[in-house]
């Protein structure tokens, strides 16, 4: 399956060496547009403002986690449908069940290079073809999600990336 080299991406890390080192891979791949966000908060951001056809997150950031970001995603009606990456140093089976209840698209472990990287998205394209399910919606108390960060979502995104009581 060839990639759409037009593709808007968003690569979210907290570490700049991991995000040049994503960029890179994605250039080698013919991914040009590639946006950056070193935080889930300025990811969040970045999602309000423009169309990403891809995101990459790392699974471990401060504030709020690519897990947590995932789920943001994935409750928001106008971006639930963009493909997620959640990338991670750790295999761990609890990690990979959370991520696949959260609606993960894809998740890849580091380190990886570049085949590895196309055949994972290339993987989750593939698979694009059918709509995502419908995901259960979890409350802030189950997602693990810390006060702080949800007060900071809230008062960043009023009326966004907010569940509905």
């Amino acid at each position: 399956m060839a990639i759409n080299r037009h593709m808007p991406v968003l690569v979210v890390d907290d570490q700049g060496t991991m995000r040049n080192i994503v960029r890179s891979q994605l250039r080698q791949l013919g991914l040009l547009d590639v946006d950056e966000a070193n935080s889930g908060t300025e990811a969040l951001a970045k999602l309000c403002k423009r169309n990403y056809g891809l995101i990459f997150s790392d699974w471990h950031m401060e504030e709020i986690s690519g897990l947590d970001l995932l789920r943001a995603v994935r409750g928001d009606p106008d971006l639930r449908h963009i493909p997620f990456i959640l990338v991670t140093g750790e295999s761990r089976s609890d990690n990979v069940i959370a991520a696949k209840k959260a609606g993960v698209s894809g998740y890849i472990i580091k380190p990886f290079d570049p085949q590895m990287l196309k055949a994972k998205i290339e993987t989750v394209f593939a698979t694009r073809s059918s709509p995502l399910p419908e995901r259960q919606t979890v409350g802030v108390s189950e997602a693990s999600v810390s006060m702080s960060t949800t007060e900071a979502t809230q008062l960043k995104f009023p009326g966004r990336f907010t569940r509905n009581t």
